[in-house]
């Protein structure tokens, strides 16, 4: 995997959270790469033995254990693992994370829930497990996956966004709390829409079939950020120009953004492909779909994301002249 800085970190111990797929395999790799000893979770174990076999390839000491993030338990055994494998825990990543779309009094109350398990509780408990280690060694870093839907509301996906707003408060709680540790560091980063197969493994009570936004950008980009937050820390990181531009403009047109949101996916699915509700992964792990990259690029169109990001500029530019004028 390649990495855009040149000087590689001392060998560390690092944990990933839904390491099987998409963002979390990447992330992972990027640590691979850098020699450090990584300790990849997810739910799937099959999918995680064979990127154990990439990231020893790469140079890497790797560990794989079975892990539902929801099952607080469960965290515990893999911190306790990492712990056993290294001298202690260095850098602790979470990114667990599933997807539940369709109207939320459409969607089953057990489906919201487990995304919330998942994507709130999940990194909650992620955090409760290794801070002890951290305090006793005295320094650490975690990083919390935590996408740009931490910012802009993601209609037709309740649990989802419930989820990711709670998480900024819990994260900016959490550095309030840690400040007499000063070796001790909470980073969070907000990537955009990434090229990965977590749509296709969303619940699904649309009806219709399911993509990405029009920005879609490559995991690895995000797996770089957090290889460079291990290096530097930082409380907060926007990968992308895309989500940055959607947290302004959520931040000074709130109600018009949300609008727009909504409308954008409401057109979509009158015109997308029917298919049949399902649960995807929310409740067990799914066996298609565990390679870093969803499918969803344009190989060798890379103008066409900024066409995209131009446009959202001008809209919130106009927006904001707007809001003066009147």
């Amino acid at each position: 995997m390649e990495q855009d800085q040149n000087i590689k970190a001392n060998i560390r111990t690092v944990v990933v959270t839904g390491a099987s797929s998409g963002a979390g395999r990447a992330i992972a790799l990027a640590f691979a790469a850098n020699g450090d000893r990584v300790v990849i979770a997810a739910r799937n174990i099959d999918a995680l033995k064979d990127l154990a076999v990439e990231c020893e390839n790469a140079g890497s000491a790797t560990e794989c254990v079975a892990c539902d993030t929801a099952d607080y338990h469960q965290v515990l055994n893999l911190a306790a693992t990492a712990v056993k494998i290294g001298t202690g825990i260095d850098v602790w990543i979470n990114n667990a994370g599933v997807l539940a779309i369709g109207s939320f009094d459409q969607t089953p109350m057990e489906v919201s829930e487990q995304v919330i398990k998942t994507n709130l509780l999940g990194y909650m408990h992620g955090a409760h497990a290794v801070m002890p280690y951290f305090k006793k060694q005295g320094f650490g870093i975690l990083i919390n996956n935590i996408s740009i839907g931490g910012f802009l509301p993601v209609p037709f996906g309740a649990g989802y966004s419930a989820a990711k707003f709670g998480l900024r408060g819990f994260s900016a709680s959490l550095k309030s709390e840690l400040r007499e540790y000063p070796n001790i560091h909470v980073c969070d980063a907000f990537p955009g829409f990434l090229d990965t197969p977590g749509i296709q493994h969303a619940a699904n009570y649309t009806g219709k079939v399911l993509k990405p936004g029009p920005v879609v950008y490559e995991p690895n980009r995000l797996a770089n950020e957090v290889f460079k937050l291990s290096l530097n820390p930082r409380s907060e990181k926007m990968v992308g120009s895309f989500s940055i531009l959607m947290r302004l403009s959520r931040n000074l047109f709130p109600s018009l953004t949300t609008a727009i949101a909504g409308s954008v996916i409401r057109t979509y699915l009158k015109h997308a492909k029917t298919i049949a509700p399902t649960n995807g992964n929310i409740f067990s792990p799914v066996a298609y779909g565990n390679s870093v990259h969803g499918g969803w690029g344009i190989p060798g169109k890379p103008k066409a994301h900024r066409k995209y990001v131009a446009l959202g500029a001008g809209l919130l530019l106009g927006a904001l002249l707007i809001k003066r004028k009147w």
